[in-house]
Parts: structure tokens; sequence; C-alpha cells
């Protein structure tokens, strides 16, 4: 699963350096999640860093509409950070 950042996001610019996947830019109003390389800090720490660097509760959540499993977000995280190697 992907993450998503809501409406309820206040541009506070906590976010987005500490994704170790370069997901979270900034969007038209608020900063955005690219699903294609949000594993979720699989591969890098136990819980996603945006959650917790967020000063928001509930801000950044689970993306409804990118359903994925461990083992997918694991496959991700390979293909971005070392695809050379398979």
């Amino acid at each position: 699963m992907a993450l998503l950042i809501t409406k309820k996001c206040i541009n506070c610019d906590m976010c987005e350096p500490e994704c170790p996947n370069q997901a979270i830019s900034m969007g038209a109003d608020i900063y955005q999640i690219d699903a294609d390389r949000c594993t979720e800090c699989i591969g890098h720490y136990e819980t996603p860093t945006c959650q917790k660097v967020c000063p928001i509760p509930n801000t950044i959540i689970i993306n409804p509409a990118h359903q994925e499993s461990e083992e997918q977000l694991w496959d991700k995280f390979v293909l971005l950070h070392h695809a050379d190697k398979i």
C-alpha cells in the first residue's frame, strides 16, 4: 500500500526530506506521494518516517486506491534501490 497525504496537510515541509525514496513532492496545493515510489519505508525503517514527522495526526494515511502487499512493497524497494543487482 502506498501512502496518501490528505487535505489536512499544512505544507510544513517536514515529510519531504525524510522520504528515503524521494516519493514526496509539492503538488498543486499540498504535498503529494508518488505511489510508484512509496514503499512505506520498507527496506529503510520499521514505520513510515513521513507519518512519524508529520505534526498533524492522521494526515498521511494508507492510500485506499493503491493497495499493495508487503511482498509487493519489498519488490518495489529492490527495483528502486538495487535494480543494478538483479
